[in-house]
């Protein structure tokens, strides 16, 4: 027996002397629990040592099945990790799909199935990584996608058809356009919904290892990203040579334990979707998407939210009495945003009008209009239906939104206008107003010519770190939107916008818990920055998208022409509106 106790009472010797700091903090922990004689005397100990824990390690990742905000199939990566000696619980994660709502149950159902299983099969990959390694972990992610996108062009001997142009011909027979065919789809794996899942679990789970909030967290990863060198390809676009993984460009260590927190953060410019005149809506209006508020710079989230409801309650209650309907339910959008009947192309923009004349609202507020041009788009015909039965041609479709834009100067936005494929008529029509185009899986294309700013979506594979790159090396204004399948409450958006310092922000319409969440966060994210006296507001100014454009008239005439007025020179319609207040007050 002696001789048991005197091993054991070696093995502590030599235990203890290799970890030598455990006696040093134990005793320092005694000395000052002494000297402030708390009440809680273990609670103490406790709360002296968790600093002084190892780091958490990723222990598994694991993928359960929840349902959307419309009760579809999606997924929630969840990651656990082993901290204190113990397994826990540490974040979960859920991104949107780029299915839409022309998928069916059994797609979406393959598309969860797929994603469950590519989880299960990265989970031992990431076992033991730091939930810390966003690079690392993200590289791994891409990685995976990019090979098993790989594999299926390598199994698919099909040869891409090409689509034979499409012939317009006007009233005369002499005037005959040739349309550009359509651009190839990308090519997007159902399994990849498990990517930008995943990827967003483990930055919650960094954020939490850190002890900050999501957004100061996200905001250290882009400080610490340097950017990549010469001829590196665009993070959300696969590599020309091999698909490596574009994810794995930026260099190790994204964030030191070290770094000094920014000065500063800037909470970005709402544009609140008012209410939507698209396919969905019943009336015969189809162009509209969405008509967005874009209220002036330097307004809190709760002041551009009561804006919005002011204004909605208005033009919903001067809708009523002009066309005598009976209150009652009101349906909604994909995006949230109420329906708005409307069988005239100006009939929403007249409505608002009206409005912002009866609640006296400044002359400062303006408007976008979402317009989803692509999805109006009729291949077989070559026309645009911006109205039930009523077709319009691409340039007959600038003809129509430049005529609007003069008449409503308050108008400064548009959003996906025209596919991407009618170039001239993007350059026609960035004369006249500002444009965005959705780049989330068309990064490896040049933008439209005339775009000034570019719409970011966290969705299907898309990870943090390829968000952070594309708002490093992206020129002009970002928008940070949702998708279509929006997740199961998921409200990372406004966190992910202040924290890589993006312009605008769309968190979708004023309804539903998975969108009044998001907002709600963004106005915690405000409230905790005034706190600490970091709030940035935007300038009392045009936002950086908004660029004022040089005034083009005719050369033979001082007076302003009439519109739609040309310019001999160029050829295009002039921005002369771009000398009247931008209210909402018509110009005639």
């Amino acid at each position: 027996m002696d001789r048991n106790l005197r091993e054991r009472r070696q093995n502590a010797m030599d235990f203890y002397r290799q970890n030598n700091r455990v006696l040093e903090q134990l005793e320092r922990a005694l000395n000052e629990m002494c000297v402030r004689r708390p009440n809680d005397l273990f609670g103490y100990l406790a709360e002296f040592f968790i600093p002084l824990s190892a780091t958490p390690l990723i222990s598994r990742v694991e993928g359960v099945e929840v349902l959307d905000s419309r009760g579809g199939p999606s997924i929630q990566a969840q990651v656990y990790c082993t901290l204190r000696n113990q397994e826990k619980f540490f974040s979960s994660g859920s991104v949107s799909s780029h299915f839409g709502s022309s998928a069916s149950s059994e797609e979406r159902q393959e598309q969860v199935r797929k994603a469950l299983q590519w989880i299960q099969e990265v989970n031992q990959q990431l076992h033991g990584l730091s939930p810390e390694e966003q690079s690392k972990v993200d590289q791994i992610l891409s990685d995976l996608y990019w090979s098993r996108l790989q594999e299926l062009t390598d199994h698919s001997s099909r040869t891409p058809t090409e689509t034979p142009p499409v012939v317009i011909r006007g009233k005369k027979r002499a005037a005959v356009k040739i349309q550009p065919p359509p651009e190839p789809p990308e090519l997007l794996l159902s399994g990849g919904l498990a990517v930008g899942a995943l990827s967003l679990s483990v930055a919650r789970a960094g954020a939490q290892s850190r002890g900050l909030p999501l957004y100061k967290y996200i905001t250290e990863l882009k400080t610490r990203s340097q950017r990549p060198p010469e001829g590196l390809v665009s993070p959300l676009s696969p590599p020309p040579e091999g698909l490596v993984s574009p994810s794995s460009r930026p260099p190790e260590g994204l964030v030191s334990p070290s770094s000094p927190p920014p000065e500063g953060l800037h909470s970005p410019t709402l544009l609140v979707p008012l209410f939507s005149c698209g396919r969905s809506s019943p009336g015969k209006l189809h162009l509209f998407e969405e008509v967005l508020l874009i209220p002036k710079p330097g307004l809190r989230t709760r002041q551009v939210v009561l804006v919005a409801q002011q204004l909605q309650q208005e033009v919903f209650r001067i809708h009523a009495a002009q066309t005598k309907a009976t209150a009652g339910a009101v349906s909604l959008s994909d995006s949230g945003a109420p329906h708005l009947p409307a069988d005239r192309l100006e009939q929403p923009l007249e409505l608002l009008t009206e409005a912002c004349a009866q609640l006296q609202l400044g002359p400062e507020l303006r408007l976008g209009l979402s317009c989803a041009g692509p999805h109006l788009y009729d291949q077989s015909k070559g026309k645009y239906e911006v109205m039930c039965a009523v077709l319009k041609s691409p340039d007959e479709t600038v003809d129509l939104l430049q005529s609007l834009l003069l008449k409503f100067p308050s108008v400064v936005l548009l959003i996906d206008p025209l596919r991407r494929e009618d170039v001239d008529q993007w350059q026609r029509l960035s004369a006249s107003c500002s444009l965005l185009s959705d780049i989330t899986f068309r990064e490896q294309a040049p933008p439209p010519p005339g775009v000034t700013g570019h719409i970011l979506k966290h969705v299907n594979h898309v990870t943090i770190t390829d968000l952070i790159q594309a708002s490093i090396h992206r020129h002009g204004s970002m928008l940070l939107g949702p998708s279509y399948s929006e997740p199961s409450c998921d409200s990372a958006l406004p966190d992910l916008a202040v924290g890589l310092g993006l312009d605008f922000l769309k968190l979708g319409g004023l309804s539903g818990e998975e969108r009044t969440s998001r907002y709600n966060r963004l106005m915690r994210i405000e409230e905790e920055l005034e706190q600490e006296g970091r709030l940035c507001l935007k300038e009392k100014r045009l936002p950086p998208i908004f660029i004022q454009r040089p005034v083009c008239v005719t050369q033979n005439s001082g007076m302003s022409p009439q519109p739609p007025p040309t310019c001999d020179a160029c050829n295009i319609v002039t921005t002369r509106r771009r000398q009247e207040p931008m209210g909402f007050t018509p110009v005639c």
